[in-house]
């Protein structure tokens, strides 16, 4: 669904420059309900007349409200009003989903998939470093903050790290407190992450569009003694994660 932008109040002699106009525009739009979640923006030649503004001008606009999380793009189809804007960032410190929602102030909660005790395949033995065969624990859930879809966490714990897991409540308990209760807690984590399009089920678990932007993580977290306590998999919803890292220029070789 598209709607068209209210008459421009967008004015060359003001003193704002015109893209901050257009930015501070769509927001009242969006903040007034006529601009409603999901909602598809007007063709950009559309709005340049509308706003009688610059297609360069629109363009800056519409990249800083998306860099806000305001809106996101979906190549080849438009601008939409972002349905989740979650601006706050991910750390680069090791932390729960639970732990990072509560220091974001929001509620997290999961819909879980499955949550039952199995044996680990050849992969999954090689990567724990157990035999295969060994009773591990699977965890796949709906991982939301504030109701919204996030992400998609498949996670693996090897089941003795895990006593009386039957009587746990994987919908608002955090993995990470009951490895922490069980003096198991992860200290640090080998993460890659990587771009890769929605699937069909990924698609239909988020609440997004077949082939649209997700980052996958894969990650090892090691306990204290270095042994793998948990291995996961988590498809984040790309326009909803973004990830805050530091880099440092090691001391190398001056001229």
């Amino acid at each position: 669904m598209t709607s068209s932008i209210s008459e421009s109040p967008i004015r060359a002699d003001y003193p704002e420059p015109l893209w901050i106009q257009a930015v501070n525009l769509i927001k009242v739009e969006i903040s007034s309900g006529r601009l409603t979640e999901g909602m598809r923006l007007p063709p950009e030649r559309e709005l340049c007349t509308q706003l009688g503004i610059s297609r360069v001008t629109l363009r800056k606009a519409l990249l800083q409200l998306v860099d806000e999380g305001v809106l996101s793009s979906s190549h080849g189809r438009g601008w939409y009003v972002a349905s989740a804007p979650v601006a706050k960032e991910w750390p680069n410190s090791l932390e729960s989903f639970s732990e990072t929602a509560r220091r974001m102030g929001l509620e997290s909660t999961s819909i879980v998939l499955r949550a039952e005790t199995g044996h680990a395949s050849l992969d999954e033995a090689e990567a724990i470093g157990v035999a295969p065969g060994t009773p591990i624990f699977r965890l796949d859930r709906i991982r939301l903050l504030d109701g919204v879809p996030i992400a998609l966490d498949a996670s693996v714990v090897p089941a003795a790290l895990l006593p009386d897991v039957s009587k746990i409540d994987f919908a608002v308990d955090s993995l990470y407190d009951l490895l922490d209760a069980a003096g198991s807690g992860p200290e640090r984590a080998d993460s890659t992450i990587e771009a890769r399009e929605a699937d069909t089920q990924s698609a239909e678990a988020l609440s997004v569009a077949v082939g649209s932007p997700l980052l996958v993580m894969r990650q090892a977290a090691h306990g204290s003694d270095g042994r793998v306590v948990s291995l996961s998999t988590i498809r984040y919803v790309g326009e909803r994660y973004r990830l805050r890292t530091v880099f440092t220029r090691g001391a190398g070789p001056t001229r």
